[in-house]
């Protein structure tokens, strides 16, 4: 239930982040929640393999879960802003 909570305060933060950057906050939501079950699973296929214990193979699939989320906001954090060129124009100019 936590972990559903998480999932959608940090897909809020993506979407927000997105507007700003002029992309659809949808499409940057779903990379998130697909990134963090991506992480999630691939933790636990990892954690059997190796034969850890559960709360080994949990904490692999949350620390895995949360690169997942960090790979997407850093894709998105690359992106510009979006500004607005006429006032800026104004501010480059010295006299």
């Amino acid at each position: 239930m936590l972990e559903i909570i998480i999932l959608i305060l940090l897909s809020r933060y993506i979407g927000d982040m997105a507007i700003r950057k002029g992309q659809k906050p949808g499409t940057w939501k779903w990379r998130v929640v697909l990134g963090w079950f991506g992480g999630e699973i691939s933790g636990i296929l990892i954690g059997v393999l190796l034969g850890l214990e559960m709360i080994a193979i949990l904490l692999l699939a949350y620390g895995l879960a949360v690169a997942g989320y960090h790979i997407v906001r850093n894709q998105l954090a690359k992106l510009p802003d979006i500004t607005d060129d006429i006032e800026q124009l104004g501010s480059k100019l010295e006299y």
